[in-house]
């Protein structure tokens, strides 16, 4: 064959290799000055184009493959087939038949694998450790060379789709984005409903006389296609190797020479615009949203003009849009941003209206558009794009690893991008000005080209109701008043463009040297009665930027519910004052948070180091020297109430981690308690409460990164130089007990879920064992949790279809550790408890059928997830932070872990089942949250998406649907709690850490 057409549609600057296997980008690939990776980029026979990463020092590999095919390609009657498709992908393959073999593969092997369907995109990934990606690699490649799509895994995945959107029912993101797309011009695929549910893809074609696996096996062999695929593998291989596993293995995959699907129109036209649609949300919200008509804006990468448009009127410094709203108190928060696609895009702005600004929604979008006006008359501003231009430089220079795969599968995504592939990695950047680009799309956002949607709980009225979520909405004309103000519009005097933003930083000096081996932690600089002042300079990742964490210790901050919410109000009211000051500071890569906690309040400061003293005076002084508005008060009141009442409104497994949270922690006020305490609060409570939460504190403080020991010094000086407070009491500084279950308990706490219209129950059913610094329990629990997380996935999830949702994992508290499993699903919470149960009986033979080979192959995965490194500055942090806040001090737990598992045998772990997890042995401690749904349908008689005709088979459910005799019902949860003992509170692990530590 002739090399030409081998490589018939081969650009320019790729070179051919010299065995014809393959072809290589020619061209070096633009890269951080951070980035120690090395990178190669090659295309295929079958043109699949492929990016090779090799890390050298990585602990995690990973690959993803996306296909540019999304649920806009659905046919038109069969809704959610490439999700569908995207679900049975994984059921096995003709080298792999067994439908488990991949995802058990990973698990054994330190690994992960997800999936994901978007309106032009489907995305595979996975990670695995670094020693088993050539395996990992040979059981992907064959989804896209030959998958079996196994006929009796059809009936099941197309229940896992269902209970998937069965999930996303009652949550508003999901129901507003669809009405949003219902509304818009039906003859764009951006239209349709690209989830799927058990009618459109079991019911339906049923009606139709269709066979859903044929049609499935038709949209694969059409759009699966090799040229259409951009694949990321990233290992410690050389490139070398990665090549020739990626050769050996995608090869075969299939050039069907598909174009990239394109779609004529847009999804706004004429008959869309200048509409208001009036929506209904399930939580207690009010939103705003314009959208615009724009075009795609994808080939524009080199200038980016969007990127202009919504710094701007996203901005929320002096002057801004934002502010000025905000004086009027009309918003919560602003957004405004480009989404673009295939073909089309929108610009939007997203608001969070007050209760006033609602009622004022019209003003609100007047005052957009006397923005925008105001844009157009200043002109654009050059020096507003270079700003732009040199922050995303900056953060470009130094960008820090992250999550491996995290980042292939971003890049695979960026790679179907029209982008130049030697600007790959750097597809941030903006690189040229182009001011007319810019006008182009000022001149886009006109009074007669958009939708205006609102979102409110109060709206009455509403005679519509969307198909597939049932979402009440009503559509209108936008009013003459409002149409006849954009028409005449002017610009206000109030608002103007940002003022130059001095806290772009300018030294980046890390004081680099040599270290042959890295601190393992912290060390103890400064310690009194005040204060404790832990600090590392950053010694492994070299980059410009610290972090600063400090926790302020108040025994009142959390006394009683009235106490919490007036910190959390006071801490509300900090954010709120310093947000015009400090938003310059964030669009430059400095963070700051202020957050309410049991002990208090804990303060962040990150980002790069050049600014960050600055910008914690700032902060600090503010909260020492707060002066309350009123009218912010009043608004931040009714903002946080909203949250306390729409808590009440999460999901059902949100709810039942909840409620075992309260149940197994000694003092945790109910949001009930919170939302009572919050009423008879005025904001003259907040200016005297708030001085007394600081006058007697213990400080804590955490500086990592690039900051030198002196500065550190008198950083923890300031702090307390402003804040001046008394020390605490060596017995105020307890902090929470867990509650402990008594030897051979069984104990079950059933309530409705909140949510009338949820169709969802929830079980968190938990065993607890030992207390946290029993390290031989907790280290055969974490053994445990670790078996038994991938067959109780197959089990729950795959086998029995319980529900979407299925998590196990361990429980790690103060004071106690524990296993848990995680359903939630729409059926019965009795049949959900009992089919737990029954996994954990079938957990014994799982592991007694475990070759000791299998057995320490997945214990060294353990071993390895534990001793996976820190990817950036951010996450070494905290791993700190996380044993200072915890009060147990071991910075080197994961060590003295590995040290244990390896002395675990399989028998060993057999007698810790019997013992410990086994629902039939004495000493098992349980117990079970119920959330259920009051829609439930109680016959239970639907199984896999088929009415059961064996009435053996209904009767044994039936049985399934009483709790065992052994349970024993908690009806009070508070004298329940009163009757159990207590845990210890977490001290350091060894009495004398502290004095050991290293004081410099």
């Amino acid at each position: 064959m002739a090399t030409t057409s081998i490589f018939k549609n081969l650009p320019s600057n790729f070179t051919i290799s010299e065995d014809k296997s393959h072809a290589v980008l020619s061209v070096p690939i633009e890269q951080s000055d951070n980035d120690d990776r090395s990178y190669k980029l090659i295309r295929l026979s079958n043109e699949l184009e492929a990016l090779l990463i090799h890390d050298a020092n990585t602990d995690k590999s990973s690959a993803s493959l996306d296909v540019n095919v999304g649920y806009f390609c659905d046919p038109e009657s069969l809704s959610g087939l490439a999700h569908f498709c995207e679900h049975l992908l994984f059921m096995g393959t003709e080298k792999y038949p067994k439908e488990n073999e991949y995802l058990d593969y990973l698990s054994q092997h330190n690994g992960n694998a997800n999936a994901f369907t978007s309106t032009n995109d489907t995305n595979y990934h996975f990670g695995v450790g670094p020693e088993f990606l050539e395996g990992a690699l040979d059981r992907f490649a064959q989804f896209f060379i030959a998958p079996l799509f196994d006929p009796n895994c059809v009936d099941r995945e197309i229940c896992a789709v269902d209970s998937e959107n069965n999930k996303n029912l009652q949550l508003d993101g999901w129901r507003l984005y669809q009405l949003e797309k219902a509304l818009s011009n039906p003859k764009h695929p951006y239209s349709r409903f690209g989830t799927g549910n058990l009618e459109t893809l079991k019911e339906n074609p049923i009606k139709q006389g269709l066979n859903i696996r044929d049609e499935l096996l038709k949209f694969h062999e059409k759009y699966y296609s090799a040229n259409i695929m951009k694949l990321v593998v990233l290992g410690k291989e050389s490139l070398d190797q990665l090549t020739q596993w990626v050769i050996e293995k995608f090869s075969a995959i299939k050039n069907k020479n598909v174009p990239i699907p394109t779609f004529d129109g847009h999804p706004l036209t004429e008959n869309e615009l200048l509409k208001q649609v009036f929506a209904k949300p399930v939580k207690d919200n009010r939103s705003l949203k314009i959208k615009f008509p724009f075009p795609d804006l994808s080939s524009l990468y080199r200038f980016m003009p969007e990127r202009y448009l919504s710094h701007l009127i996203g901005h929320e410094g002096s002057g801004s849009l934002f502010t000025l709203l905000k004086k009027k108190g009309w918003v919560n928060s602003l957004g405004a941003y480009y989404q673009g696609d295939i073909g089309f895009g929108f610009f939007i702005v997203s608001i969070d209206l007050t209760e006033s600004g609602l009622a004022n929604y019209e003003d609100v979008v007047v005052h957009i558009f006397q923005y925008i006006e105001m844009l157009k008359q200043v002109g654009i501003q050059e020096w507003t794009y270079h700003e732009i231009k040199k922050i995303r430089e900056i953060s470009f220079r130094f960008r820090e690893k992250y999550a491996p795969t995290g980042y292939t599968t971003n890049l695979s995504m960026m790679m179907q991008k029209p982008y130049p592939r030697e600007w790959i990695l750097s597809t941030s950047l903006i690189r040229e000005f182009d001011s007319k680009l810019i006008n182009e799309l000022l001149d886009l956002l006109r009074h007669d080209n958009f939708v205006l949607r609102l979102s409110s709980q109060s709206f009455t009225g509403l005679d519509q109701k969307e198909k597939w979520y049932g979402t009440e909405y009503k559509v209108e004309p936008l009013s003459d008043k409002l149409i006849q103000a954009l028409k005449n519009i002017t610009t206000h005097s109030e608002l103007k463009l940002p003022e130059i933003n001095e806290f772009i930083p300018t030294d980046f000096e890390t004081y680099k040297k040599e270290i042959s081996t890295p601190a393992k932690r912290p060390d103890i600089i400064k310690d009194t009665q005040i204060s404790r002042l832990w600090y590392k300079k950053d010694d492994t990742f070299w980059v410009p930027k610290a972090n600063i964490y400090v926790l302020l210790n108040s025994p009142l901050a959390y006394a009683t519910p009235l106490y919490h919410v007036k910190t959390r109000l006071y801490s509300e009211l900090i954010k709120d004052a310093l947000n015009e000051y400090l938003y310059n500071a964030q669009m430059a890569g400095v963070y700051y948070g202020i957050n309410y906690r049991s002990q208090g309040l804990s303060l962040s400061i990150s980002g790069y180091n050049d600014k960050l003293p600055v910008l914690l005076e700032k902060v600090v002084n503010k909260m020492k020297n707060l002066k309350v508005d009123p009218e912010r008060f009043s608004l931040i009141k009714e903002k946080v109430q909203r949250s306390y009442k729409n808590f009440l409104l999460n999901s059902p497994s949100q709810h039942s981690e909840y409620y075992l949270d309260y149940l197994t922690i000694d003092r945790l006020w109910l949001n009930e308690e919170k939302l009572e305490a919050l009423e008879s609060i005025k904001y003259e409570d907040i200016e005297i409460f708030y001085p007394k939460l600081l006058d007697q504190l213990y400080i804590e403080i955490l500086i990592h990164g690039n900051i030198l020991k002196d500065n550190a010094i008198k950083i923890s000086q300031k702090i307390e130089e402003i804040l001046q407070p008394k020390a605490l009491l060596p017995s105020q500084s307890i902090r929470s007990r867990s509650i402990m279950i008594p030897k051979g308990k069984k104990f079950t706490y059933q309530r409705d879920v909140f949510d009338s219209d949820n169709v969802n129950s929830a079980v968190e059913y938990y065993i607890q064992i030992c207390d946290f610094t029993n390290r031989e329990l907790r280290i055969r629990s974490n053994i445990m949790s670790k078996l038994a997380h991938e067959p109780c996935f197959d089990q729950l999830r795959t086998k029995e279809q319980l529900g979407y949702l299925v998590s196990s994992g361990l429980r790690l508290e103060s004071g106690s550790t524990g296993l848990r499993i995680r359903v939630q699903s729409i059926k019965d919470t009795v049949h959900l408890e009992n089919r737990i149960e029954n996994f954990l009986y079938g957990l014994q033979k799982i592991i007694e059928d475990m070759s000791e080979q299998e057995y320490q192959t997945r214990v060294q995965a353990l071993i390895d997830r534990k001793l996976e490194k820190p990817k950036n500055l951010s996450q070494e942090t905290s791993r700190h932070w996380g044993q200072i806040k915890s009060g147990y001090y071991d910075f080197e737990q994961d060590v003295k872990d590995v040290e244990e598992i390896r002395k675990v045998s399989k028998q060993d772990l057999l007698e810790f089942y019997k013992k410990f997890i086994s629902p039939d042995s004495p000493r098992h401690k349980k117990l079970s949250v119920h959330l259920r749904s009051q829609k439930l349908n109680k016959s239970n008689d639907i199984v896999n998406g088929e009415k059961k005709g064996d009435d053996e088979e209904v009767k044994s459910e039936e049985l399934e649907l009483e709790l065992k005799g052994y349970n024993e019902i908690i009806n009070d949860m508070v004298l329940w709690k009163s009757r159990m003992n207590l845990g210890p509170s977490a001290t350091p692990i060894d009495d004398d850490i502290i004095s050991k530590a290293r004081v410099i």
